[in-house]
């Protein structure tokens, strides 16, 4: 299926973006290992504010609830941001970590949150999937909603080049974290630093 007509056929009517709905599509990913936080953009580049998200230096500015698999294990004694290996502040070192990520068209963005939230991270591989999409996918919009027309959005994958299908099982990434596997989506607005990322420790 053309992922450029996703949207006219993702969910019907959207729900209103406010604290409750977006508790509950972030509890689409309550079983995977996974981390979902939205924190300020204060810079033009938005890499000094990734690494803030990622080190959970910063609140989400709307006070929403986020979800943080990690929360209160000790590795985070040592590395606050792990699993994560945040972006360097030199920029020679983060030009190459910056090479990880990949722009992807706002049309593809539901169904990478939906892959985020499977078992496996593969479609395929969600038992009742038929069934349960159609709300999948409305969790999967109402995220996509905090980021208005002109965010942009990044995943860790080349997947479908420049018109992906994360429908399809996808066969490799470029891990930003410290395990060998791990997918996950980027989003920037003017405003906001969106990270919705799911993990594989296998």
């Amino acid at each position: 299926m053309d992922s450029e007509t996703e949207p006219a056929r993702q969910g019907g009517p959207q729900k209103h973006l406010d604290a409750n709905t977006w508790a509950a599509a972030v509890e689409m990913y309550r079983n995977r290992y996974s981390f979902i936080a939205v924190g300020p953009r204060a810079h033009e580049d938005w890499l000094p504010d990734v690494a803030a998200v990622m080190h959970r230096e910063v609140a989400d500015p709307r006070g929403w609830r986020g979800r943080d698999s990690e929360r209160g294990e000790v590795e985070l004694e040592e590395d606050p941001g792990f699993p994560f290996r945040a972006p360097p502040a030199d920029e020679a070192v983060a030009a190459e970590w910056r090479s990880r990520l990949f722009e992807i068209p706002r049309s593809a963005v539901v169904r990478l949150l939906v892959m985020l939230a499977t078992d496996a991270m593969d479609v395929s591989r969600q038992y009742g999937f038929a069934d349960r999409r159609l709300g999948m996918e409305e969790h999967g919009q109402v995220i996509l909603s905090r980021f208005p027309e002109g965010s942009r959005f990044f995943t860790n994958t080349r997947h479908g080049g420049d018109h992906p299908d994360f429908y399809e099982k996808v066969t490799g990434c470029w891990p930003m974290s410290q395990y060998a596997w791990d997918f996950g989506l980027l989003a920037a607005s003017d405003d906001e630093i969106g990270l919705i990322w799911s993990f594989d420790a296998t």
